[in-house]
């Protein structure tokens, strides 16, 4: 296959301390060669080898592909009028999911297929080269193995989250809707998905029935994600943490014993600030988390709902600016950090070996992201290799 030198690149972020400044591996005038789909060699521009093709970067910025890993894109409809009442005084809570349900049940195959492709499009030309992507808008065995066969087809990163609300059809009988996403619903489910999820939260999921749900998904080799404490304290980030999550979405109300559990464990604290600037509720405190020693990640949780955005660089210029984090940790958690919630090691770096996932921006540092918020930086995007964007 041919190779590729990107050169004159004014700074590069690969997230590999070995290779450059920080925990960023920041390196000025450098160059990236890509050799099929991976990278092949990083350094400065001067030493770069000879290839086969040549892009100038033009003196500006080149960092990972942001990695996106949590959003809920298979669903129809939207929620505008929600959102209207919202921004006019009702405060957000979880039983708007059922609006989407009814949705995206009517909707057909192609109609979801189609508004994925979209949401993944749009995600792209913003410089996201991995996302995750979950079920829980059918809450139905068929409904929910059909939104991940959907998913599956396009996007490597699939979740079951048949425990998003307890389906408008067990309203009077929340164990029997346990009993069947724990029984048919992930038998249908589990060979469509790598992650289990679940909402523990007031109007959702307690902490017993999370622990079930959890329990029996991770029997059936899918590894637990937990949406944990966004609208309150509760038992979710403990759960996360004592499972074995990969990741604790959400994390706005925490506790001491939290924070300690996130730091001593391998969970990573997935935050997720498009929510709260959507709901305008309390901002989580990614301080508090980084200055503990808690792996942090940024992602957006496109939905209809509470967080329609599919813009990492907006998510990035909302953590530095409401959430306590510098533009290098917020970089950091939406490329490498969202690299861990997902437990990939060849995503979110740009170092030998690495997929070549790169985002290039039209200004000379990445820490214009959060310095010029709003602005379309991205202006071209690589995935695999390939020149996308």
């Amino acid at each position: 296959m041919a190779t590729t030198v990107i050169t004159n690149i004014s700074s590069l972020v690969t997230n590999d301390p070995s290779l450059g400044e920080g925990p960023l591996g920041l390196l000025q005038d450098a160059a990236v060669v890509v050799d099929g789909d991976r990278v092949a060699w990083v350094g400065t521009s001067s030493k770069a080898p000879a290839t086969d093709n040549r892009v100038d970067a033009g003196g500006r910025a080149v960092l990972p592909g942001f990695v996106d890993s949590h959003s809920h894109l298979v669903f129809a409809g939207d929620r505008t009028a929600e959102f209207n009442a919202r921004m006019s005084g009702r405060s957000y809570s979880a039983g708007g999911i059922r609006v989407t349900v009814a949705a995206t049940r009517a909707a057909s195959d192609e109609e979801l297929a189609a508004n994925l492709r979209r949401y993944l499009h749009e995600a792209l030309r913003q410089g996201t080269t991995t996302l995750e992507t979950k079920s829980g808008y059918g809450l139905t065995v068929e409904q929910e193995a059909r939104a991940l066969r959907i998913a599956a087809a396009q996007t490597e990163e699939v979740t079951y989250l048949g425990a998003h609300i307890v389906s408008p059809d067990y309203a009077d009988d929340p164990a029997g809707y346990v009993d069947l996403v724990t029984g048919p619903m992930l038998d249908a489910c589990a060979p469509h998905a790598r992650w289990i999820d679940v909402f523990c939260e007031k109007g959702a999921f307690d902490g017993d029935q999370a622990r079930t749900i959890l329990t029996a998904g991770a029997a059936r080799g899918l590894v637990p994600r937990v949406h944990a404490n966004q609208l309150s304290y509760g038992p979710g980030v403990q759960l996360a943490v004592e499972l074995g999550a990969a990741s604790a979405d959400h994390c706005t109300h925490l506790t001491d014993a939290d924070v300690d559990a996130l730091a001593s464990g391998a969970t990573v604290a997935t935050l997720l600030p498009g929510a709260e600037f959507s709901t305008r509720a309390q901002w989580p405190n990614a301080r508090r988390l980084l200055d503990a020693g808690a792996t942090v990640a940024l992602s957006t949780d496109c939905n209809p709902g509470s967080s329609f955005t599919s813009s990492m660089p907006f998510c990035v210029a909302l953590a530095v600016r409401d959430m306590g984090m510098t533009p290098d940790e917020a970089v950091w958690a939406a490329t490498a950090g969202g690299a861990a919630a997902l437990r990939r090691t060849d995503i979110g770096r740009l170092s030998p070996g690495a997929r070549a996932d790169l985002a290039l921006l039209d200004a000379p540092s990445h820490v214009h992201l959060a310095y010029r918020p709003g602005v379309p930086l991205v202006t071209a995007v690589w995935r695999r290799g390939v020149r996308e964007l």
